[in-house]
C-alpha cells in the first residue's frame, strides 16, 4: 500500500517552480479520505493544464493507487488565484 500525500507531492513537485509552495492536507468526510493540495497562484494552471488534463491524469494515478485507506480516496486542487 502507498502512503497518498507524498505520492501527491512526488507527482507535483516536476510541476511547479515554486516547490516549497505544496501544501497537501488530509481530511475525512463520510464518503471520501479527501487530499487538498494547494500551490502556489502561479502554478495552478501548470497543475491544472490544458482542458483539465494534468489535473486528470493526477487524480487517475492517485486513484488507481491501492491505498490505506478504507474509504475512497479524492484529490482536490485548491485554486488560490485572484478571482477577479
Amino acid at each position: 500500500m502507498v502512503e497518498i500525500a507524498p505520492l501527491i507531492e512526488n507527482l507535483v513537485r516536476p510541476l511547479v517552480s515554486q516547490q516549497d509552495a505544496i501544501s497537501i492536507k488530509a481530511h475525512e468526510t463520510a464518503e471520501y479520505m479527501a487530499f487538498d493540495l494547494t500551490v502556489a497562484p502561479e502554478d495552478v494552471g501548470n497543475v491544472i493544464g490544458r482542458q483539465g488534463r494534468v489535473a486528470q491524469a493526477l487524480r487517475a494515478v492517485v486513484y488507481g493507487v491501492r491505498s490505506p485507506y478504507a474509504k475512497r480516496v479524492r484529490l482536490n486542487i485548491v485554486d488560490t488565484r485572484k478571482k477577479h
